[in-house]
């Protein structure tokens, strides 16, 4: 294979181990917003704003670190990359058809275009039924190809506040209701730093490399005023979700904090990850890229081939999730289909799927030479 072809296919590789970790518990079966395990989201990689985490008396977390070890001389570059879910409501509210009566609830009323709506639970359109949700939007801060030597450096980011409408049509496009989708602003800082240990690479003959301790913190610097009256959910929209961290480097490699040489055992120990896990991705043996992930992995993960996509539980067993969905009532499907694009592409692939891929997720028997 090709040097070119080796990159897209370890790239593919990466991105889809990343993507799986993004959406870790996005939706779990069984799909539908009204279940129960859907109402308490969000439980992996949250950083809150700091005066919540202090609220919270430390059980939440508004920072993130990173540490792990890297061979590198002075021609080594790093890539990083930190990935995130920003959470948007999803409301939906109904017209207010009496403009003499009562609005209820006069702080939950929106207001569009001169006409008033009032939030509801759900709104019914033509046989769907539209309801409030947490969507969410990828977010990434990239900073590419930094000299090992200029490491040393915080780097800020910041995502506006966002509010859209869209109004809700019947079949004869008569407006019933309004969506709503808000989103608080986000903000937040990247530490990175260098540490010398005073060793010199293991590996002979590549240059005049020296082993040195990487370290990554990620803050949530918004502002959240009055944490310890707010709810968790309230706290939620201000943070940053499923946070990760991917690292390549150029002219350096890696070191495996679960399976360091002998002689790096020791300084390998002494790396501190808070609430993350380092572990090297890509294709068995190379040591060019790290990703630091809230949930635990080894070293080179895999997705199994015969997975047709995400279920959004890494815990999951594809064939009997497969088989419970397409097993779910026509009204189940009907609330899973609606709850967002996600689900209902979950929802589509799982019903159209051949009787032979159906097959391959029963087992497959594999033989390492």
């Amino acid at each position: 294979m090709s040097t070119a072809a080796s990159q897209i296919r370890e790239a593919s590789l990466v991105e889809r181990i990343a993507d799986a970790v993004l959406y870790e518990g996005y939706i779990l079966y069984p799909y539908r917003p009204s279940s129960v395990k859907n109402q308490q989201r969000w439980n992996f990689g949250v950083l809150c704003p700091e005066s919540y985490a202090i609220a919270q008396r430390d059980t939440e977390s508004s920072t993130m670190c990173t540490e792990c070890l890297i061979e590198a001389d002075s021609s080594t570059t790093i890539d990083l990359k930190i990935r995130f879910l920003h959470l948007m409501m999803r409301e939906v509210a109904e017209v207010i058809k009496e403009c003499g009566r009562p609005i209820p609830d006069c702080e939950h009323v929106l207001t569009h275009e001169q006409e008033h709506f009032v939030l509801a639970p759900s709104v019914e359109v033509d046989g769907t039924r539209l309801q409030k949700w947490q969507e969410a939007v990828e977010r990434e801060v990239v900073v590419p190809e930094i000299p090992i030597n200029e490491v040393n450096q915080r780097i800020r980011f910041e995502f506006p506040a966002n509010r859209t409408f869209e109004e809700i049509k019947s079949a004869s496009a008569t407006v019933i209701g309004l969506m709503a989708r808000t989103q608080q602003a986000l903000s937040g800082e990247i530490e990175i730093s260098i540490t010398k240990t005073n060793r010199q690479s293991r590996q002979v003959g590549i240059g005049n490399r020296k082993l040195l301790r990487l370290s990554i913190t990620v803050r949530n610097l918004a502002i959240f005023d009055d944490a310890a009256t707010r709810t968790r959910d309230e706290a939620l929209m201000q943070s940053l979700v499923s946070t990760h961290t991917i690292l390549e480097t150029k002219n350096g490699a890696f070191v495996s904090l679960l399976d360091p040489p002998e002689e790096y055992k020791q300084i390998a120990s002494e790396c501190k990850n808070s609430g993350t896990y380092p572990v090297l991705i890509g294709e068995e043996g190379d040591r060019h890229c790290v990703l630091s992930s809230p949930i635990i992995l080894y070293d080179y993960p895999q997705i199994a081939p015969q997975s047709a996509g995400n279920l959004f539980d890494g815990t999951e067993i594809d064939e009997i999730l497969t088989l419970r969905i397409m097993s779910l009532t026509d009204d189940e499907k009907r609330e899973m289909r609606n709850a967002d694009e996600l689900a209902r592409q979950l929802l589509e692939r799982t019903e159209s799927m051949s009787a032979e891929q159906l097959m391959n997720l029963h087992g497959v028997l594999t033989r390492k030479s």
